[in-house]
């Protein structure tokens, strides 16, 4: 499996910016994919998930500001995030977790695969 994600940046405080991740070699039907983040300093932190019925997940201090969406077919998973704040500002990584029917109770940041990641910045 590989995640390649894409979309981070620069962006003022208040503004939106939305990121992708592109999956290949998920086969199974049965998964959970989401971004977790980590500033420099600081804990991972869980952002967001979603399964493969579209089911979702947020951590408490994005709720009502992100919102993960996908396209399953294309195994396209995006998160959309608005009113952007400067403690968002992180490296932002993309994860799965394969073939598990618990991915809903378990931590982004303890997936079985992750990405790269991509760096969003939020100035003040």
């Amino acid at each position: 499996v590989q995640l390649v994600e894409s979309g981070g940046g620069s962006v003022q405080t208040g503004g939106s910016l939305t990121l992708s991740c592109t999956a290949s070699g998920i086969i199974d039907s049965t998964y959970c994919m989401g971004w977790f983040r980590q500033a420099p300093g600081r804990p991972r932190e869980e952002v967001a998930l979603i399964n493969e019925d579209g089911r979702t997940k947020y951590g408490a201090s994005v709720k009502g500001r992100f919102t993960i969406s996908q396209e399953s077919a294309e195994r396209i998973l995006y998160l959309r995030m608005d009113s952007l704040k400067p403690e968002d500002s992180a490296m932002y990584y993309c994860a799965a977790e394969v073939g598990s029917g618990l991915c809903l109770t378990l931590p982004v940041s303890l997936y079985n695969y992750a990405g790269q990641g991509t760096q969003v910045t939020v100035s003040s």
